[in-house]
């Protein structure tokens, strides 16, 4: 239970849009994460918020293409 309250207080960024979907990431995908999904959730809540921003809006590629399933899971949120 501590590590889903950790995660909930870093999925807290400065972008409102931002909280939003992670919210909803959380409520909906968080606790059926594998461990191995969950290391890199956590590689992307270590992005800036505009670099993350970016990826969620589909702006922006990610250089590692192992996080493009999870960022899918973030954009239909």
């Amino acid at each position: 239970m501590k590590e889903l309250e950790r995660a909930r207080w870093r999925c807290r960024r400065g972008l409102l849009e931002l909280d939003i979907v992670l919210e909803r990431f959380m409520d909906k995908h968080y606790t059926q994460l594998s461990d191995k999904d969950l290391q890199k959730f956590n590689r992307l809540l270590d992005m800036s918020d505009n670099d993350l921003w970016d990826m969620v809006t589909s702006r922006k590629v990610p250089e590692d293409a192992s996080l493009r399933p999870l960022l899918g899971l973030l954009q239909v949120t």
